[in-house]
């Protein structure tokens, strides 16, 4: 067995003297368990499609497409986020149906994770804001979109809007918002702070 497929290859961001964050060049396989693991926190409130596989690993972490990042307290994963261009999504209508579609010019966050026993650390704070940096520096892209549980989104950010609600995301029997971040100062963001529901079976 090929031995640098083993250890992940990183570069660190960030560092504090037990915390550290890491944006992924290559995940390696030494690195898949903790990954699956702490992915299993999203199952609870986003449904088991928010678990991590070997193959959603592959597909979404080691691609030059994506931006992937990932936490450690004391040299141990703790969480991750990662951004995947909406293209990717083609097989889901509401991505389909987003405005930007077919422009390459947003970032879907598909996954935000911080284990539960480190959320009050300032940790999770700190990732977003890093993937946030990041994300802005690609050339192309202008905007990150995503989806959170309703009334978890800061539509308090003038370059946040909420674009539509769905009832029952993913089976989860919860209602989520869409929403999307602009980088663009100038663009008129105006919040849409009651769009329709839409009803996903």
């Amino acid at each position: 067995m090929d031995q640098s497929n083993n250890s992940s290859k990183t570069k660190i961001i960030a560092s504090t003297n037990v915390f550290q964050i890491e944006k992924i060049e290559e995940v390696g396989k030494a690195d898949y368990p903790q990954l699956i693991e702490i992915s299993l926190h999203l199952a609870k409130e986003y449904g088991r499609q928010a678990v991590l596989t070997k193959d959603t690993i592959q597909k979404y972490f080691n691609t030059d497409k994506s931006l992937p990042f990932i936490a450690r307290y004391k040299d141990e994963i703790i969480g991750y986020i990662i951004g995947i261009p909406l293209e990717e999504l083609r097989q889901e209508s509401w991505a389909v149906n987003d405005e930007n579609f077919g422009k390459y010019n947003t970032l879907y966050t598909y996954a935000f994770v911080i284990m539960e026993k480190y959320k009050s650390n300032g940790y999770a704070r700190m990732l977003k804001r890093v993937y946030i940096s990041w994300a802005q520096k690609r050339s192309k892209i202008k905007y990150i979109t995503g989806h959170v549980i309703e009334g978890t989104s800061n539509i308090a950010d003038e370059n946040m809007a909420i674009i539509s609600r769905i009832q029952n995301w993913q089976g989860t029997k919860k209602s989520f918002e869409y929403y999307r971040r602009s980088f663009d100062k100038k663009e008129s963001n105006a919040s849409i702070h009651s769009p329709p529901l839409e009803i996903t079976i």
